[in-house]
Order: structure tokens, then C-alpha cells, then sequence
């Protein structure tokens, strides 16, 4: 079966490459403002779903949490797996199917690392293993793009000049997807890699929750934890309990 494009792409070298600007300063942040509204106890086990190379699962663990990192590129597992001690453990793992069972308190999602998949069913089974992996009073804290935004000031074509490569980026949107392709040249080769991200609304999320047995107790639209407008917002934040809890 042909690779997805998420399973080409993060494990590229070029995916950081071209990414470089995602800085340690701008996740911390984000971080301050969520354990500042959520109040984590200390003894607190954390999920970081689709964690990457780990740069919010490191600097939770620094805050003193048990923190479990898991991401589907090896290879950023690998470069993660540096920062491990007894208290931080990433790894390579598929966030659709289950890790662990009513373990823990606080999961994450979070920086778009959500909407890669074909079918909505896909991402409600996700949900779904998100929704098992917690306990009873757990929660899901899961960040998003605001894609209306995003589809309103759509730059179509940019070249991005990093570490001596031109990347050439177009953005469409085809079939309630953000198609974004990455065409470029190094050392004489050429290479071309995409990612499709699902448009998904306000709207969208509510259902899937539904659906998922998760309910909205908050949403955000910003790092800031700013209340969320669906034309001006830069991002689109839920804070999600079991329904049931």
C-alpha cells in the first residue's frame, strides 16, 4: 500500500528544514496559558499526540509532569528520544489506534496535528482512541487552524528561501481540503511533497465530538487563549471532557 502523504513528508529532513521558524518561545507560551487555565495537578500523566520532535511534550516534563509523547515519523521520535528521562518517553505510534487505556489526565493535540486522513469516520475513530486513552474526568485539548480564515486569505504561490533551497509552495483548496504542495530542488534532485488538511469548521468539530463521546467545556482562537472569531482568529482551540464524565 502507497505511503500517505503524512507518512512521507514528517519524516523527511526537508518537513524541519522548511519549518525551522517553529520556535521553542512561541510553544512555550502556549503552554503557560493552557496549564494557567487548566490547573494540572502535579502528579498529573500527560499525552502528547502527534508530538513531532517534542518540543511541547519536553517543556510540559520540565514543569515537572509525566509526559508521554507519541508520533507517527520515526525520525522525529528519534531526534525526541534525546530528551527522555524518567518522567518523558516518546513513541513511533499511530494516533487512530490505542495506546493506552483510562491512564491519562491531560491529553494534547495540538498545532494542526489533526484532519490528515480520508474519511470523517477516520478522524471520529481518532477521537475515539483519544476519548479511551483518558480517564474518567479527563481532558482533550485539541488545536487547530482556523481554516476559514485561512481560506479567505489564501496565498495560492510563495517561494521560501531557507538553508540555500528555494521551496516552492502553492495552497488550493479541493474537496473541503487545504492542499499544499512542496516542490524544490537540492544537490541536483528534485522532490515534491504535499499535505492535505481538512477544512474543518467549528461546526465540523462539534459534530465529531459528538459523535466521539467527547463535549466541548471551552474553545479559544488563539495561543493567547483569545475568545475565538471565525473570520479574524489565527486558530481554532477546544478544551473537551468524556461526556459521560
Amino acid at each position: 500500500m502507497p505511503k500517505k502523504w503524512f507518512q512521507n513528508w514528517f519524516n523527511s529532513p526537508y518537513y524541519h528544514i522548511l519549518y525551522h521558524q517553529r520556535d521553542d518561545e512561541e510553544a512555550e507560551f502556549f503552554i503557560d496559558n493552557l496549564c494557567t487555565y487548566l490547573k494540572p495537578n502535579l502528579d498529573s500523566r500527560l499525552l502528547d499526540i502527534a508530538c513531532g520532535r517534542g518540543r511541547h511534550s519536553v517543556y510540559l516534563n520540565k514543569k515537572g509532569y509525566d509526559v508521554t509523547g507519541i508520533d507517527l515519523s520515526f525520525s522525529s521520535v528519534n531526534y525526541a528520544k534525546q530528551f527522555e528521562n524518567e518522567k518523558l518517553h516518546f513513541y513511533v505510534h499511530d494516533m487512530r489506534y490505542l495506546f493506552y487505556i483510562n491512564y491519562f489526565d491531560i491529553a494534547f493535540n495540538l498545532f494542526t496535528s489533526f484532519g490528515y486522513f480520508d474519511t470523517e469516520k477516520d478522524h471520529v475513530n481518532s477521537l475515539k482512541t483519544f476519548r479511551k486513552s483518558l480517564k474518567k474526568d479527563g481532558l482533550l485539548v485539541l488545536d487547530y487552524f482556523n481554516s476559514q480564515k485561512i481560506i479567505k486569505n489564501l496565498n495560492q504561490h510563495e517561494v521560501k528561501h531557507v538553508e540555500g533551497i528555494d521551496f516552492h509552495i502553492n495552497k488550493k483548496v479541493i474537496d473541503s481540503k487545504i492542499v499544499k504542495s512542496i516542490v524544490f530542488e537540492h544537490k541536483n534532485k528534485e522532490y515534491a511533497f504535499k499535505e492535505e488538511v481538512k477544512a474543518f469548521t467549528f461546526n465540523d468539530f462539534e459534530r465529531m465530538f459528538a459523535n466521539s463521546g467527547f463535549k466541548i467545556v471551552e474553545h479559544f482562537g488563539s495561543h493567547s487563549l483569545e475568545e475565538f472569531d471565525e473570520l479574524k482568529s489565527d486558530r481554532l482551540i477546544f478544551i473537551c471532557k468524556k461526556a459521560d464524565a
